[in-house]
Parts: C-alpha cells; structure tokens; sequence
C-alpha cells in the first residue's frame, strides 16, 4: 500500500483506538514470492515506518504483526529473521504466530506440529522479543 494509505490508516487507528496488523510472511523475498506470488519489501519498509509511530500511543498497541506457520516455509530459522527484524524496530510490538492449516491451494501441507510451534517460538524470544505468543494452537498437530 502506499504511504499516505498507511498514513491515514494510522491516524485513524490513532484515533479510534484500533491497530494497524501486518501479516509477515516471509523474511526471504523469495520465499515470500513463492507462498505469495509478491515481494515483500513494501510490506518491510511499511512496517519499519510504522512503528517509528508506536510512541505515539503504546497502549494499546499501534502496530501488530502475525506469522502463519506454514510447515517448510515458515519455520525457526525463517521466523528468527522476522524476529531480529522486529526487535530491532521495538521488541515489544505484539506478535502472533500462528498454527497453519491446509486448506485452499496449500491443501497439500501438512498442519502445524508442536514441535515447529515451540521452535518458532523460541527462535522469536531469542531474537528478545517480549510480546510474542502462539495463536490458533487448537490446529497444531
């Protein structure tokens, strides 16, 4: 989205309370490419600019991000990129990581396993995260 969409959506939430989500995929541009069919560097440098707002009202939260754990796409290694790329901006913006479930045109995958969960999860609280939590746990495998 351009920046004076996001810039608007801001002072909106800003305004109403609400918050912005962003859904990182993908850290890898490739990667991303391939679960989404398109870069994700505006969806970085949107996120990157957005929390430069955070200060503007932490409570509640401005900015928030998911990740969906798809098995062999998105797993620790991938997520602790994502991670450091959030601790680096504000390691307490809330983040969402979440069970996957085949369906649509992933129907060939398999579901989320605890063991990627708690993987994931962990390479996120190394990278010092501090509001990071798993979602949609009543999926995993």
């Amino acid at each position: 989205m351009s920046r004076a969409v996001l810039k608007r959506m801001a002072e909106v939430s800003l305004e109403s309370g609400g918050c912005v989500k962003f859904d990182l995929k993908a850290w890898d541009e490739s990667l991303h490419r391939a679960l989404c069919g398109a870069s994700n560097r505006i969806t970085l440098r949107n996120f990157e600019y957005l929390s430069g707002w955070i200060g503007r009202r932490p409570d509640p939260p401005l900015v928030v991000a998911s990740t969906l754990l798809v098995p062999g796409y998105a797993e620790a290694d991938e997520v602790g990129r994502i991670a450091r790329f959030i601790a680096g901006l504000d390691a307490d913006i809330p983040w969402a990581l979440l069970a996957f479930y085949p369906a649509f045109e992933m129907h060939d995958l398999p579901t989320t396993s605890r063991r990627q969960a708690a993987e994931c999860l962990e390479a996120a609280r190394a990278a010092g995260l501090r509001r990071v939590r798993l979602g949609n746990t009543h999926l995993l495998a």
